[in-house]
C-alpha cells in the first residue's frame, strides 16, 4: 500500500484570521480537528483513523476530542477489531 501525505492551504482575509486567531491558536489544527470530526461522522474515518490522523494516542482521546466537536462516537465493527488488535499486542509485550 503505498503512502501519500496531503498538504491542504486555506486562503482567509486577514481580518478573518486575526478574529480566528484570537479564538483559535493554532488554526491550522482546529481545521483538522474539525474535518476529523466531520469526516467520522460522515463514516468516511473510523475512531480509530481519526485517532491516527490527529496524532491521538488511545481511543479514549479521540471519543474526547470528537465529543467536544459534537460528535458523539459508537462502536463500530472496525473499532472493535482496532481494539482487540491493541490487546493482542499488548499481550503479547508482557
Amino acid at each position: 500500500m503505498a503512502s501519500y501525505t496531503m498538504t491542504v492551504t486555506m486562503t482567509i482575509p486577514d481580518d478573518l484570521s486575526d478574529e480566528l486567531r484570537s479564538s483559535f491558536p493554532n488554526v491550522g489544527r482546529a481545521a483538522l480537528e474539525a474535518l476529523a470530526a466531520t469526516a467520522y461522522s460522515q463514516d468516511v474515518l473510523s475512531l480509530a483513523q481519526v485517532g491516527r490522523l490527529l496524532g491521538l494516542s488511545s481511543r479514549w482521546e479521540a471519543q474526547t476530542l470528537l465529543s467536544r466537536h459534537g460528535v458523539w462516537p459508537g462502536t463500530t465493527v472496525e473499532d472493535l477489531r482496532s481494539d482487540l488488535e491493541t490487546l493482542e499486542k499488548l499481550r503479547a509485550a508482557d
